[in-house]
């Protein structure tokens, strides 16, 4: 007895953190299975599967998406960024190099998202409020933080990216 046949693959190339990459995949196949599956890129985290939690967001076209909600072949010709694509070859981006500072990280699971939503809003606004800050993040959860080190590593990579001479509070990294 042999298997039925597997639905038929799309063969498609991606433009993916500045570099095009020809992927064959089943077109039922969300953005994130096939940047994790297909193009081995698992910066981009499962999550709830279900738009909820933000641990999957990428850029496309500069735009904060839900890459577990997107179909890979409605991105074919568009433009995508995920985590690995933030850092410039070894050089951490100021965000990067802020939420480390901070220690606005714990487990680290949902910071890749979180990198890709706030790296979206410091595009746009090179001065945003923590409460614009709080609303751009909303629909990222982390369970490990009270999201406090993450709202000031925002502003402290946006005042560094203003070339503002800005480092963390002391009491900011000791937690007093």
């Amino acid at each position: 007895m042999t298997a039925p046949p597997g639905p038929q693959k799309t063969l498609a190339t991606f433009h993916v953190n500045g570099e095009s990459h020809e992927v064959a995949f089943v077109p039922h196949k969300t953005l994130l299975e096939v940047l994790r599956e297909e193009m081995n890129l698992t910066g981009t985290k499962h999550g709830c599967e279900l738009g909820e939690c933000g641990a999957c967001t990428v850029q496309v076209d500069g735009t904060p998406v839900l890459s577990c909600l997107v179909l890979a072949v409605d991105v074919v010709g568009k433009q995508v960024r995920t985590v690995e694509g933030l850092a410039k070859g070894p050089e951490l981006t100021e965000l990067q190099h802020a939420f480390a500072d901070m220690g606005a990280a714990q487990c680290g699971y949902c910071t890749p998202g979180i990198l890709m939503t706030a790296d979206a809003l410091l595009a746009q606004n090179t001065k945003p409020t923590r409460d614009e800050i709080k609303e751009c993040l909303a629909g990222n959860l982390c369970r490990c933080t009270g999201y406090i080190k993450i709202f000031e590593a925002v502003e402290l990579a946006a005042a560094r990216c203003r070339g503002e001479k800005a480092e963390p509070r002391k009491e900011s990294i000791h937690g007093s």
